[in-house]
């Protein structure tokens, strides 16, 4: 994260920073600059009003709004409606009351927002599939994993659920900071004191101004006793951390696929992404027949969600731009038609997730049937960790899971301590008072004719006594009947017992292993009370995909000028005999094998794959190549190759420039390709060359004018990225480079056309070659004769 300076006004303007929003990551974020700098002022830059304004909103979201506490885990909102509901005595056991009214004292006296924003965040704290533990116990209906909205707050009730004792239980012991509300009218607390560490329990989302966080809700027990394990041992590894800690567990179970190394680096660094996907089981029934039933779901994930997928794999729509479906879409219709049979959502009350998947055949591999469900939906996926969140010090910033635990024990350190200091101040006022009391109880007879005399009894006590004010007062105030003789022992038993209680406050004050102690029983208390036993499996294996059987056989991949392709078994075919639709022409014909990636090169200068055995075959005419490649507007194919992952290439444009690659270099996953040569408009892309860096060692470059230039392989240089390379050949204005290849330096082919327009070819030995060997970027010298050159 980019530090967010306070700027002075008479900084020059060019030392102005390039970005006012802060990324996740950084160590320091000073108090946002305040508008009121520019008090006074007769005028102020705009540019530099609008800037301080920005960061005052930017640190304002940050703190404010977006991004949880790791003290208590709760965002402003959040705080401020748990907060509410306490003060209002809506504990575990108390009647729930209308959700309106709620949001009502929220808004009127913590939080001066809209109504939706705050019902929005308290419905959230009810929903047990949102999160892990929900704080707020809802009565009606609040939304459901489908996407269903809430019922208004004028029809829910809600009250705080059992485990929010955890935030609130010690809010009344002189832990938290209390600080006025927007209006100064009443007062709110900075931080609950959590007893645990609820950011990690529940975990948090949030969109920040140049920061986000994605936490996820971890089990209750698992973080306890990682957290005793911390406070027992300061030095723990994160390996250590994570033998208590296995991983993420969510609402709704699942299963974690990932290994433990890729989860130990997500919470190392505080940022990563971890594989999950759906729990199922095979029900028998019938005449041997199988159903597949999901019972799990992995985080955000609904079954209405995959339902509409399965529907638009079987069911495709025409994409935008398209003229009809692809053939992927087409294959994928056809492979999901062939396996599913059935598919029906038996969710209910009772049964949180039930989605029923019958397939064709009961002959079926189940395996095989899951992992096509698995593949095309998002019955697998990938859940983000972006661990961001305000630390101990007020500050955001991105942090591992031992910082997020660690600053949560010193700030549990430091609750206990004021919670035990608090209440060594009330013991300390109770002795106080009752030794008071005890003085009149040894002194009755002469406290009462001093009371009786005495035209200011409360000094006259004072002074016999050797009495405090406070003491004074209470003595005043007190009953007749508390002066029996009964009433005289109890006071001595209270003064034993609040004796001994401050002995061991005082105690934990003054001893660091004993407050230890201490801290660790209320973790384990809280973890027995409150634990459950952990619902998303951990078990690493790889992801699901399917992988077709392609059989390695001689294929010829055909494409026509017009963009029409296929391909046709066997090598060494009559290119002649080959038919096209009325106007077209052939393109190029690639003898490959059906296990080989082909490279199609746009005239974009972007490069697409495809594996040469999923091509139409037969005697067609083909396919478009729009409909197996996402081919972009206005584009053609130029050239299409096929070669082994370390193949040297030389690639060069017309306008001269050139270099060299691998043909690993040009694969990619995605269908749409990616750019990988930089051209001009209107530029063509040469024939490309394969060369073994092992045997050729000179470029050689040929023009248009039929200039002849050669230079080292090693003044190219090799771009594994693509781009546009280096210049191989200088050209006259109105040249272009025609050919381009790799030499041995021994021997060189041109082949060209003769008088009559007969094939010919000019070979040149080392010597004949000697003269056009130069520098890069030279244009090399005419040849001579009546050759009339096409290339190498």
């Amino acid at each position: 994260m980019t530090d967010i300076p306070d700027l002075p006004l008479d900084e020059p303007e060019d030392e102005l920073p390039e970005a006012v929003a802060a990324e996740p990551g950084s160590n320091d974020l000073p108090p946002p600059p305040s508008l009121t700098d520019f008090a006074g002022a007769d005028s102020v830059p705009l540019g530099r009003y609008a800037e301080r304004a920005y960061l005052e909103y930017a640190v304002s979201v940050v703190k404010g709004r977006a991004l949880p506490d790791v003290c208590d885990g709760q965002k402003p909102v959040q705080r401020r409606i748990l907060y509410a509901m306490h003060e209002m005595g809506l504990g575990a056991t108390a009647k729930p009351v209308k959700s309106a009214r709620v949001v009502g004292e929220v808004l009127g006296k913590y939080h001066p927002h809209g109504d939706t924003s705050a019902y929005d965040a308290m419905v959230r704290l009810a929903q047990n599939f949102s999160l892990r533990y929900p704080l707020v116990d809802g009565q009606g209906n609040f939304g459901s994993r489908d996407g269903d909205g809430a019922a208004a707050m004028r029809y829910t009730e809600a009250r705080l659920t059992k485990i929010a004792e955890l935030l609130l239980s010690e809010i009344d012991m002189g832990t938290a900071d209390f600080v006025p509300n927007y209006d100064g009218a009443f007062e709110e607390p900075k931080l609950l004191p959590a007893r645990l560490p609820m950011l990690l329990l529940n975990g948090a989302s949030g969109i920040a101004v140049g920061m986000a966080t994605e936490m996820p809700p971890h089990n209750l027990r698992e973080v306890a006793d990682a957290a005793v394990a911390l406070i027992q041992r300061p030095q723990i590894s994160l390996d250590e951390l994570l033998d208590h800690i296995q991983g993420p567990d969510f609402p709704g179970g699942g299963q974690i696929i990932s290994s433990r190394e890729q989860i130990r680096t997500a919470y190392e660094g505080g940022r990563g992404s971890l594989a999950v996907r759906a729990r199922w089981k095979i029900e028998e029934l019938a005449r041997g027949q199988w159903q597949l039933v999901v019972t799990e779901l992995p985080p955000n994930t609904s079954s209405q969600r995959v339902l509409e997928e399965i529907e638009d794999l079987t069911n495709p729509k025409i994409k935008k731009g398209k003229k009809a479906l692809t053939q992927e879409q087409v294959q994928l219709k056809q492979l999901l038609l062939s396996q599913l049979d059935t598919v029906r959502d038996e969710s209910g009350k009772d049964v949180a997730v039930r989605l029923v998947f019958e397939p064709k055949s009961r002959t079926q591999s189940p395996d095989e049937f899951a992992n096509m469900l698995l593949t095309h939906t998002s019955l697998e996926g990938s859940s983000s960790i972006n661990l961001v969140a305000i630390g101990i010090d007020g500050r955001p910033q991105q942090k591992s899971l031992k910082q997020l635990l660690a600053e949560w024990v010193q700030y549990r350190f430091a609750t206990v301590r004021r919670r035990t200091a608090h209440r060594l101040g009330q013991v300390d006022d109770r002795i106080h008072i009752l030794e008071g009391r005890m003085v009149v109880y040894l002194n009755i007879d002469e406290v009462i004719r001093i009371i009786r005399e005495s035209d200011e009894p409360k000094s006259a006590l004072m002074q016999a006594f050797q009495l405090s004010e406070r003491q004074a007062d209470d003595i005043l105030e007190i009953r007749l009947r508390q002066l029996a003789r009964l009433e005289g022992i109890k006071i001595e038993q209270e003064l034993a017992k609040l004796r001994d209680e401050k002995a061991g406050l005082e105690h934990l004050l003054g001893n660091e292993s004993a407050m230890q102690k201490l801290i660790v029983k209320e973790i384990r208390d809280d973890a027995k009370a409150f634990g459950d036993d952990r619902r998303t499996l951990i078990e690493a294996t790889e992801k699901a995909s399917i992988t077709v059987a392609v059989v390695d056989e001689p294929l010829t991949v055909i494409v026509s000028q017009k963009g029409w392709i296929r391909s046709r078994n066997g090598h060494g075919l009559e290119i002649q005999n080959l038919t096209f639709k009325e106007g077209d022409s052939l393109l190029a014909a690639l003898e490959c094998r059906s296990v080989d990636t082909v490279a199609l090169f746009g005239s974009d200068g972007r490069v697409y794959n495809l594996l040469a055995g999923n091509l139409p075959g037969g005697r067609g005419d083909g396919v478009p190549v729009a409909s197996v490649i996402d081919l972009a507007a206005k584009s053609r194919i130029v050239q299409l190759l096929a070669a082994r992952p370390e193949q040297a290439l030389l690639i060069a444009g017309a306008n001269g420039y050139a270099f060299h690659c691998e043909f690993k270099d040009l694969l990619t996953r995605q269908k749409a390709g990616k750019a990988f040569l930089s051209l001009d408009d209107g530029e063509e892309l040469l024939k490309i060359a394969t060369f073994s860096p092992a045997e050729g060692n000179l470029v050689c470059c040929l023009s248009v004018s039929a200039r002849l230039h050669a230079f080292p392989l090693a003044e190219l240089k090799a771009l594994s990225g693509g781009g546009r390379g280096m210049i191989a050949m200088a050209l006259d204005e109105g040249d272009k480079l025609a050919a381009i290849t790799i030499s041995d330096g021994k021997s060189l082919t041109l082949n060209g056309t003769g008088r009559g327009g007969k094939s010919m070819s000019l070979t040149f030995d080392a010597n004949d070659l000697a003269p056009y060997v130069g520098k890069r970027a030279k244009k090399g010298k005419p040849l001579v004769g009546g050759l009339k050159l096409a290339g190498f």
